[in-house]
């Protein structure tokens, strides 16, 4: 562990009174605040609690709205429950939120009942006379009426093998009991909410009603349909430069318009072929048809479509610049995932060209990278990933336990690799779903183990935005949690923000998914610019880990000003800051000074395989 002991002490200075709920932070570190991850540390003072917290009251009774702003059905909730109880509990809480709750409390006659009342989610106790839940959830499922219903267990069943056989004949969640009301509303309103979308999809051709556009669900699931096949067709990607300028001068409604006739040009461009919006500024087209000969010219055509002639936003003309990045899936691709990712390479190199558009190229692989790839698909097979951790400690105190997860490949000879040795060919290789998929698993096997034993812990746990807008993955990562009864409040999800931009309208359906179940998403390596700072706004994030030009650069007078400004605007959309690869005394007191939340870094301990940090005495 490192530790600096250092006494700087504060300056006498005339302060104006802080305002009413201000944040008061001293101009410097108290004296001896270095000592607090010293062994000789003070012990820390106690506060006594004479009694809990109240628990908030119940969100507001509202009724649903659609896409369209008007006022939806109320969601209808069957209770299969036998203790009455249990039933009249959670039948009171929905009743009280303006959900329509049926109670069925006989498992034989949950197939009637589902013709008759027609719910849109199934709430379900795991073990029942007569017939469990397994063998209710097959029948359900069986049922093509019923197929996509949602089903959410309310169970006190711990057995993770247990509710994973449950999710594997298609179960959608698990709440423990005793579950608090605001979590039985929050769980339901957001499947009900995603299932009705979904149900709204089918029946619409999955066309978003104003631009006529495919929605973004129903082109992931088309090229997952299609992907990998014949490798005819393209894909294009064509952004619209300078969202935040727009967004700053015309304002949200003002923008949205203008992207909706942008997307409307897009479509006719497109000439028939399949269109969606992929972020904010971001559109995906899927040409089935086009050879590879053809894709440049098509490049072109989109990018001279938003460029060739003007728009109107708010009364005023206005020119867009478009980039165009694209790929012909001759290459060969194994999945859409893969396909998209290359599509997405080709973006940010159009970004860099005169000509605002370029195409993917595979990269020639050197020897090393293409033997590091083989490695890393072996290490796979061999179950051979570690996770190393790092504590992330309150710069105020604080007894929560929290750790970064880093990922580590142990190689055939028994050396231990760094994330920055394999991933950048695992990248190129196509290997970043499967690794997500496997740190995912160890960062849920670690979190189930320590709460057994008494001693939980929050992780953060780095996920690629690709793998976050996968279909699929928010079910992947909620299922787990539930599985092994974990809280969803012990994991936050970690996202770069140069993926987080270019996936923003997947990453707030995956947010969407996430918050009811107390999952976090953390955008790390925040940088402030235009774009990253609009889109701290549109995620409902919990956190923003600094990127490590601030902590390199700490000795410029620029970038520690603009490095304050991103913390005061992170506070005040109520996020925590993290400043992290903190090495010396001297960048903690600059990130002190700067208001950061939380320090992270070799000078509080270095990565290790143990979480041993004792944060309980790491108190001022």
């Amino acid at each position: 562990m490192s530790a600096a002991t250092g006494t700087r002490t504060a300056a006498d200075t005339d302060q104006a009174a802080p305002l009413p709920g201000a944040t008061v932070r001293a101009e410097f570190p108290p004296a001896g605040y270095w000592r607090r991850w010293c062994e000789d540390a003070a012990p820390p003072v106690t506060v006594r609690v004479d009694a809990p917290a109240a628990e908030p009251p119940p969100p507001a009774v509202t009724p649903p709205v659609a896409a369209d702003g008007s006022t939806e059905a109320p969601y209808r909730v069957l209770v299969v429950e036998d203790d009455l109880s249990q039933a009249l509990f959670a039948e009171s809480v929905l009743s009280g939120a303006g959900m329509q709750a049926a109670v069925v409390s006989v498992a034989t006659e949950v197939m009637a009942s589902l013709g008759t009342f027609r719910p849109d989610l199934v709430l379900m106790d795991l073990h029942m006379p007569g017939m469990d839940g397994v063998e209710l959830t097959n029948l359900i499922r069986e049922d093509p009426a019923y197929g996509h219903v949602p089903i959410v267990f309310l169970t006190g069943d711990l057995d993770p093998e247990r509710q994973l056989e449950v999710l594997e004949v298609g179960a959608d969640d698990f709440l423990t009991k005793p579950v608090r009301p605001r979590h039985l509303i929050a769980a339901v309103q957001s499947r009900v909410r995603r299932a009705r979308m979904l149900q709204r999809e089918r029946s619409g051709g999955g066309r978003h009603p104003v631009t006529g556009l495919f929605t973004r669900s129903h082109m992931l699931q088309r090229l997952n349909s299609m992907i990998p096949g014949d490798g005819k067709g393209a894909l294009f990607m064509v952004e619209i430069a300078g969202i935040g300028v727009l967004r700053d001068r015309y304002g949200y409604s003002g923008l949205e318009q203008l992207l909706t006739d942008a997307a409307a040009r897009i479509g006719e461009a497109a000439s028939g072929h399949a269109v969606s919006r992929l972020s904010d500024s971001i559109y995906l087209i899927h040409a089935a048809s086009l050879e590879p000969g053809q894709l440049p010219e098509s490049a072109r055509a989109l990018r001279d479509a938003l460029g060739r002639e003007g728009f109107s936003a708010n009364d005023e003309p206005v020119r867009l610049r478009a980039f165009v990045g694209y790929t012909t899936l001759a290459h060969a691709y194994g999945d859409a995932s893969s396909a998209l990712a290359a599509a997405e390479r080709a973006l940010r190199e159009a970004r860099a060209q005169p000509t605002a558009v370029a195409g993917y190229q595979p990269p020639r692989q050197r020897d090393h990278d293409q033997a590091m790839a083989e490695s890393v698909r072996q290490a796979l097979a061999d179950n051979r990933f570690e996770l190393a951790f790092q504590p992330v400690v309150a710069v105020a105190g604080g007894e929560d336990a929290q750790f970064q997860t880093l990922l580590r490949m142990r190689s055939t000879d028994g050396t231990l690799l760094a994330a920055a040795d394999f991933l950048p060919a695992a990248d190129a290789a196509d290997l970043m779903h499967d690794i997500d998929a496997r740190v995912l698993e160890l960062a849920v096997t670690v979190l189930h183990q320590r709460t057994a034993e008494g001693r939980p812990v929050r992780l953060f746990v780095s996920q690629s935005a690709r793998s976050l807008a996968r279909d699929g993955h928010a079910d992947h990562v909620l299922g787990m949690l539930a599985a092994y009864g974990i809280e969803g409040a012990r994991m936050v999800i970690d996202v770069r923000q140069d993926e987080a931009l270019i996936h923003a309208l997947a990453l707030r359906e995956f947010c969407d998914a996430m918050v009811p179940a107390g999952v976090q998403l953390c955008l790390g390596q925040y940088q402030s610019g235009r774009e990253s700072d609009a889109l701290l706004a549109q995620l409902p994030l919990g956190y923003v880990r600094l990127g490590s030009r601030y902590a390199q650069k700490l000795d410029d007078p620029a970038v520690r000003d603009e490095m304050r400004q991103a913390i005061e605007r992170a506070h005040r959309l109520g996020l925590c800051v993290i400043g992290q690869q903190v090495e010396d005394p001297q960048a903690a007191a600059t990130l002190w000074m700067s208001g950061v939340d939380f320090i992270q870094g070799n000078l509080v301990q270095q990565a290790a395989g143990e979480m041993d940090f004792d944060f309980h005495h790491s108190v001022l």
